[in-house]
């Protein structure tokens, strides 16, 4: 347990090493939620339910910093080490190599919710955001949300021959869907046809359990969302799994 808790430490050290991926999972969401609520503020809007556009734009955001980690970070980070060769020195140390795989997702979760905290601490002081969920319930929420994009990233570093590659298709992927799903502009001002489109995006659907969530609603209003979030979870950790190379 020691040996686990260290290299989880060292871990985040080494992430924050990498400048635009600490920017991207900690600082991007909250600077650009500053920008918008500038712009827009936070008074309530008959458009949002009576709600502010940071109001919404808060729960969101998370589903940014959520695909920015998984499809961009760590799709990177892991194809790198194993371009480098350091998962196969990590296989031939003492540690079990479940470990090392432990790990890197839990070092990966704590960076997402170190950046989600600091996006809500920024709404909350700067904008006075509206919270009517549960916090144990948004946080199942993201646990869910957040290992689904996991799987898909591990996939996707599992794929790729190298981090340059691994860059590449985790951006083509992720940009799209932050400007299709809500997670950057609200789905409420997009126009009807790609409202439908944003139905096959699964970035859409943490974007709407995370918002249901955060103003209260019922798991049962979002049998959907779960849905497609947990195949995302099942199907890509299943075929990351057999994909995964350590060199």
């Amino acid at each position: 347990m020691r040996g686990l808790l260290k290299l989880i430490w060292v871990q985040m050290k080494l992430y924050l090493r990498e400048p635009i991926a600490t920017f991207f999972t900690i600082f991007y969401a909250p600077m650009v939620l500053l920008l918008f609520g500038a712009i827009y503020g936070n008074k309530p809007t008959p458009l949002f339910g009576g709600r502010g556009t940071m109001d919404v734009t808060v729960p969101s955001y998370i589903g940014l910093i959520i695909v920015t980690v998984g499809f961009i970070g760590l799709p990177i980070s892991t194809a790198a080490a194993r371009e480098s060769g350091v998962l196969r020195r990590f296989r031939t140390t003492p540690l079990h190599p479940l470990a090392y795989i432990v790990s890197d997702i839990l070092s990966y979760l704590l960076m997402t919710m170190l950046g989600v905290l600091l996006l809500i601490l920024t709404g909350q002081l700067v904008f006075h955001i509206r919270f009517e969920g549960n916090i144990l319930s948004v946080l199942a929420g993201f646990l869910l949300g957040t290992t689904a994009f996991f799987a898909l990233g591990y996939l996707i570093a599992g794929l790729a021959p190298t981090a340059r590659i691994a860059q590449t298709i985790g951006m083509v992927l992720a940009f799209p869907m932050m400007f299709l799903s809500g997670a950057s502009i609200p789905l409420e001002v997009l126009p009807a046809k790609v409202q439908a489109v944003s139905r096959y995006i699964p970035l859409t659907h943490i974007v709407r359990l995370m918002k249901g969530l955060w103003f209260g609603e019922a798991w049962s209003q979002h049998w959907t969302e779960v849905a497609v979030l947990a195949g995302c979870l099942l199907v890509g950790g299943m075929l990351a799994a057999r994909t995964f190379r350590w060199e």
